[in-house]
């Protein structure tokens, strides 16, 4: 073989060995990309197959416990269409009714969310807890002396 053959069978096999790293790559990353909905987009169109992030209000009254204490069913609304989520684990904090939350997981046959996370939203007002309570505390200490 000469010299120049080598070279571009090296050069070809190098673009083949690209070719199949960036196949494995983008597989790998269309099974964990995870589209974001609301409830109204997700019932427009159902998808039982893939994993999705549902976004919306926590519906007031809809919260309700198991017996096992990890298990919660749950509504979540965009204000137009409403999808029942139910999940087995602990909630965040910030996660009430009446507030936003994001939840993922797939829809099932019988049209419930199975959630495998759940994520509580917030405001751009909120503050942790503790440091809102270092602030009073902070403030009240000045106001006193």
């Amino acid at each position: 073989m000469k010299p120049r053959q080598k070279r571009l069978a090296l050069v070809a096999a190098g673009l083949a060995l690209l070719a199949l790293a960036a196949w494995l790559i983008s597989s790998a990353f269309q099974k964990n990309l995870v589209f974001s909905v609301t409830p109204t987009e997700l019932l427009a169109s159902p998808d039982h197959a893939r994993n999705l992030r549902m976004g919306g209000l926590v519906e007031q009254g809809s919260l309700r416990r198991e017996g096992d204490g990890v298990s919660v069913d749950f509504v979540i609304t965009d204000l137009s269409q409403r999808v029942p989520v139910r999940y087995s684990g602990i909630l965040p904090d910030l996660f009430k009714e009446g507030k936003g939350a994001v939840v993922q997981g797939k829809l099932g046959a019988d049209g419930v969310f199975t959630a495998t996370e759940v994520l509580a939203k917030h405001d751009e007002n909120y503050m942790p807890p503790d440091a809102a309570r270092a602030l009073k505390e902070a403030a009240e200490a000045r106001d006193k002396k």
